[in-house]
Formats: C-alpha cells, sequence, structure tokens
C-alpha cells in the first residue's frame, strides 16, 4: 500500500505519519509540503520526515500527476489552516484550500487513487447557539477559511464514486503537543499562558463554545476514513470528528487549565466584542460509524501533555502571541524576508541581502 500526506511537515502531520507508520506498517508513506513550517520543530528527538519513505517539497497549487502513480490513498492536510491567516491572505485561502485541493482531488482519481481523506472542519458552522449541529444542520461560515471548507466539500462530493471514495473529516478545534507544536489554538495558547506567566488571559468574554479534539485523536480517524469501506457512509461523506463530551465554552476551558497547573489566574475580557463563532457540535454519526476509532484522550491528559512538552522545552516566552508559535507570524516573517511572494510562493531570489 502506497498513501500520500500532503502538509505533513505542519502542526498535525508528524502525529498523523507516526500512527499510520504503526497502523499500516508495509505501506510507503510520502510526504508533500511547502515547507513553509519546517524550521518550527518543538522538542523533537529526530526530524519528523525522517518517519516517511520520501519527502516531496511541492506546491499543492502545481503537482504533477506523477506523484500519484501507484498511490492507493492521499491524506490532504495541506492547506491555510485557521482564521487568521485566511483573513490575511484571503485570495490565497481558497487557491489553496479549495480551488488546489479539486485539482488535486482529480488528478489523483485521474490516476487511480481509491481513498481521499479531506481534512475539514466544523468551523464551518460558524455561529450555531440553538443546540448541537449534525451532519444535516445548515453551515453558517464565517470566514475565508471556512467558507473554503465547505466549497471543497461541495466539489468533492461531486467526484466521488464507486471507485474514488471520499471521506471529509470535520475535525474539532485541534489541540495537544506536537513536534511542530502550535500556540494559536485555544486550549494550546491558554496552557502556554499558564506555563510562562501563570496568568490565561482570555481575549473573548468566555462564553463562546469549541468542540475540541486532540490531535492524536485526528490521526486515529484519518487511520479508520483511509480505509473505510463506501458501504460504511457511502462514496461519499462528510461527518462530524470528536467527542459530545469535549464540547466547551472558552471559559471552561481556561478553567480545567487552571486545575491542572496550580496558582493559574485566569483574567476574562469582559468588555470584548461577542465572538460570533460559537457552536457546539453532535458526533453522534462518528460514533456509529466508527466505534473502534473514537477519542481516547481527555482534557485533563492533553493539559498534562502540553504542560510536560512545554516545560521540557524550557518555556518561557509571556509575549509568545507575538512568536515563531503563531503560524500567521512565521508566513509574515518569510513575506518580510522577501522568501515568499504574495502570493505565499516561494520567491525565485530566496532572500534579502
Amino acid at each position: 500500500m502506497k498513501i500520500l500526506i500532503t502538509g505533513n511537515m505542519g502542526y498535525i502531520g508528524p502525529c498523523v505519519v507516526q500512527r499510520l507508520r504503526v497502523s499500516f506498517p508495509d505501506a510507503t508513506l510520502l510526504g508533500l509540503d511547502m515547507g513553509y513550517f519546517a524550521n518550527c520543530l518543538t522538542n523533537a528527538v529526530i526530524l519528523p520526515e525522517c518517519r516517511v519513505d520520501a519527502q516531496y517539497f511541492t506546491d499543492v497549487r502545481n503537482i504533477s500527476e506523477e506523484l500519484f502513480r501507484g498511490v492507493d490513498a492521499i491524506v490532504h492536510l495541506a492547506a491555510i489552516s485557521n482564521d487568521p491567516m485566511g483573513n490575511t491572505f484571503e485570495k490565497v485561502t481558497f487557491d489553496i484550500n479549495h480551488m488546489a485541493s479539486i485539482d488535486l482531488a482529480k488528478k489523483a482519481k485521474s490516476a487511480g487513487v481509491k481513498s481521499f481523506v479531506y481534512a475539514s472542519s466544523c468551523s464551518m458552522y460558524g455561529a450555531a447557539d440553538d443546540g448541537p449541529r449534525s451532519e444535516k444542520s445548515p453551515v453558517n461560515p464565517l470566514t475565508a477559511y471556512a467558507k473554503s471548507k465547505i466549497a471543497t466539500e461541495n466539489d468533492l462530493e461531486k467526484i466521488a464514486d464507486s471507485g474514488f471514495k471520499v471521506t471529509s473529516l470535520r475535525f474539532s478545534t485541534a489541540c495537544g503537543f506536537s513536534e511542530r507544536l502550535r500556540l494559536d489554538l485555544v486550549l494550546n495558547d491558554f496552557v502556554a499562558c499558564a506555563v510562562s506567566s501563570r496568568k490565561i488571559t482570555i481575549l473573548s468574554d468566555g462564553t463562546p463554545w469549541r468542540p475540541l479534539i486532540n490531535i492524536k485523536d485526528m490521526a486515529r480517524a484519518i487511520d479508520w476514513a483511509i480505509s473505510r469501506e463506501p458501504q460504511n457512509g457511502g462514496a461519499f461523506l462528510a461527518i462530524n470528528i470528536g467527542s459530545d463530551v469535549w464540547n466547551y465554552q472558552v471559559k471552561e476551558l481556561a478553567e480545567a487549565v487552571a486545575e491542572v497547573i496550580p496558582g493559574v489566574e485566569v483574567s476574562i475580557n469582559k468588555n470584548a466584542q461577542p465572538d460570533k463563532r460559537s457552536y457546539r457540535v453532535s458526533f453522534k454519526l462518528f460514533k456509529e460509524l466508527a466505534p473502534e476509532y473514537q477519542p481516547e484522550v481527555s482534557l485533563k491528559e492533553t493539559i498534562q501533555e502540553l504542560k510536560n512538552g512545554l516545560e521540557a522545552m524550557n518555556f518561557s516566552d509571556g509575549n509568545f502571541r507575538n512568536s515563531g508559535f503563531m503560524r500567521l507570524k512565521v508566513l509574515t516573517h518569510l513575506r518580510e524576508q522577501g522568501l515568499l511572494t504574495e502570493n505565499l510562493e516561494w520567491a525565485k531570489n530566496g532572500s534579502k541581502t
């Protein structure tokens, strides 16, 4: 078996590769990435890409069909991956997240790939305070990132068939420690605040709802999606990925961190503008279709894992929100150095002198 993982050099990718290496020990694993965040290593014992059989540094907007030859399954993680980046690079977000994803899927299908796993997002539910959202609920995207995910799902459904199975995993908000850690995610941010300054500052009023999932459990879901049978969900399946017990208000997450890490003060910005991105999600369908691949990592374990990882790094940067732990900051820095064009392509001339 041959599996291609796009975006494998990001936050989730290293964990996914580790999981697939165990689940498919005889498989050939291929990585494909632009390398934006290649140097964002955090407490990695080895270069994570040592775990793949081959690593390609390629723009997903310009992939040769040759790369898909002999590939059985694709895990498509590559994307402009959050709201701040999507808002700053809106056109590029649609070019990469939507147009390039559909082009990639069509080329994959033409080359004989049988299984296409797409990393989608529950953020497409947007503002939804009247009850948990199921896959049949209306979507209400509030950002370029969320809109790009919906557009991609809609077009993927059109090309899925009995020979090209598409599984669109609508992931909850990611959290947990990684060999390329991001701190621009709500729980990761709170733990970083707690470790560095013993003070958690909530930028909103703390009331928005978010479903969360540990990246290890995201990798478990991807494992399931690669090999699920078409009769288990259909040739095209869009499915919420997470757990009903992991729907939390933002202030509850801060309080949970304070319980695990003693001496932490929680500060809520009561004057903040309301955050319209508030939604709870139902994961009933995922539990029915994949009972053996349900999330296993608890919130407390995730907080402890993040705490241990940050402390092992001697993390103490109270100003981390302006650091390379924030993906938008990395892209902005590369742009300022002349390394990336305005379309987030690598500049041919390389760097400033």
